[in-house]
Order: C-alpha cells, then structure tokens, then sequence
C-alpha cells in the first residue's frame, strides 16, 4: 500500500542530521517505491528555508516524488472532514484535512509524527502508518 509521507516526517529525515527510526522507515519506504507527495506537502518541506543554496539542495532531494494529482473530490472530502472533525471539538489545518482526503480517497496510509492525525482517525476514515 501507497504511503503518503507528512511534512513532519519530511522535515525530520531531511532537515536534521539524525538517523532516527522514522528516518530510517522513510528511507525502508522509498527504496520500497512506496512514498507518495502531494503539493502543499512539498511547499511545507521547502517553506521558510532562508538560504538559497539549501532550499536548492532540498528542492533536488524532493524532485524525484512526483505530485499525486489532488481533485476536486479531494477538496470536498477535505471540507467533509474538516466539518466532522470540527462538530467534534477538533481543529486542524486546511492541509491536514486535505492530506487525510487524498489519503483516504486513494487508499493511502499516512506516515506522520503530527499527533492532531491520531486524533483525526477517531472521526475520520483515515488509516495511519505504523511508525513504531
């Protein structure tokens, strides 16, 4: 199954120096084919990187995930669960609603550390990846 790879995992394998277990499943993932990149997830990764040569570098890491093409079903399941969600007492960003559509809409699991998703998949249809 297709993993759809979170800005908080992203940041953690390639911001940091660190071989962490995450890091490591993420690489396990990748030589596996499995990784899925979506848009708005690419423009966290690359977001507030003051230096130009490594938002290049970075830029170059990322080049090979190609976009998984986010449609408007993607966008009203995103609103759908934000709604839900909200009814529920909880709050999350447009993003993350949006990766819990597109995730949910093409069977993907979603590789995070953010814990808000733990709370998502209470009320959402969302599967989680395993990070432990």
């Amino acid at each position: 199954m297709k993993v759809l790879v979170d800005t908080s995992v992203w940041s953690l394998a390639l911001r940091r120096n660190e071989q962490s277990q995450i890091s490591r499943k993420l690489e396990d993932l990748i030589l596996s084919s499995l990784v899925v990149m979506i848009g708005p997830i690419r423009q966290e990764v690359l977001s507030g990187i003051s230096n130009e040569n490594t938002f290049l570098k970075l830029k170059a890491k990322l080049k090979p995930f190609k976009d998984s093409i986010i449609t408007t079903k993607d966008y009203e399941t995103a609103a759908q669960f934000y709604n839900t969600c909200r009814k529920n007492g909880l709050q999350g960003s447009h993003i993350d609603f949006l990766i819990c559509a597109v995730a949910y809409n093409n069977d993907f699991l979603i590789f995070t550390t953010d814990n808000d998703f733990d709370y998502f998949s209470k009320y959402l249809p969302i599967k989680l990846f395993q990070k432990d």
